[in-house]
């Protein structure tokens, strides 16, 4: 299975500290707008620290999947909330 990670800048997706303050970054701006922004900043932090000794390439990269998944989901609801229009999840066959 492809990484998803190909989905974001390669300077992001190949650095877990990047991606690691992205998603900070995404999740305080989500808690700001849903006012919880400690909670939500909290389970980021803990989702990280939870897996930060992991050594196994194949979990690790798992993880990074993960975390550029819900990246780009929150970019995907963002641009749709902006534009008004839906982003097909996938795409339907022809």
């Amino acid at each position: 299975m492809p990484s998803l990670q190909t989905a974001l800048p390669p300077e992001l997706a190949n650095n877990v500290l990047r991606l690691y303050r992205e998603c900070l970054r995404r999740a305080k701006y989500i808690g700001h707008r849903q006012h919880n922004t400690e909670l939500v900043v909290d389970m980021v932090r803990q989702q990280f620290k939870k897996n930060m000794h992991e050594t196994d390439p194949e979990k690790i990269q798992k993880f990074k999947d993960d975390a550029a998944r819900g990246l780009i989901n929150h970019i995907l609801y963002e641009s749709e909330q902006l534009s008004g229009r839906k982003f097909n999840k996938s795409p339907k066959a022809a």
